[in-house]
């Protein structure tokens, strides 16, 4: 497989992926985010994602520990736009859409809504920051070509 250099190649690779493939390719873009939320459950919730011999219970569990992250993290934005809460509401809504199955996801399946949210994670990272510059996708292309690549 050669390397993955736009999003067109992106999105097509992650369309051809396995429900399982999709969540532990999605939880991997959500460690690498992982950083930029200060909610320590994620930590748990993405080994779980991450788990390809992961129990239906468990990502079960997982999914409704993700969604209340995500429902305490966006409590926390606040307002005034605290662009740090945000970047962690969005690393919140990454991992949860890595564990939404294929079946109730929104367009673009789990792993394609988790890469859009970490885009926006990392994005208002960047701007609280100060740092307001587009933000490069080639992580996310080296995290889907490193994995197909190792298949």
């Amino acid at each position: 497989m050669s390397r993955i250099s736009n999003d067109a190649e992106f999105k097509q690779a992650l369309h051809n992926l396995s429900p399982v493939q999709q969540r532990i390719v999605a939880a991997s873009f959500v460690e690498h985010i992982l950083p930029l939320s200060k909610d320590n459950r994620l930590k748990n919730i993405t080994k779980i994602a991450l788990d390809k011999d992961a129990s239906d219970d468990e990502l079960a569990s997982a999914l409704k520990s993700a969604k209340a992250a995500t429902f305490d993290s966006h409590t926390r934005c606040g307002s005034e736009g605290n662009w740090t809460d945000q970047a962690g509401y969005f690393v919140a809504r990454a991992i949860m859409a890595a564990l939404t199955p294929l079946s109730q996801s929104k367009a673009g399946g789990p792993a394609w809504q988790a890469a859009m949210h970490s885009r926006i994670a990392q994005t208002s990272s960047l701007i609280d920051s100060g740092d307001v510059a587009p933000t490069d996708n080639q992580w996310q292309y080296d995290i889907l070509s490193n994995y197909l690549n190792a298949k």
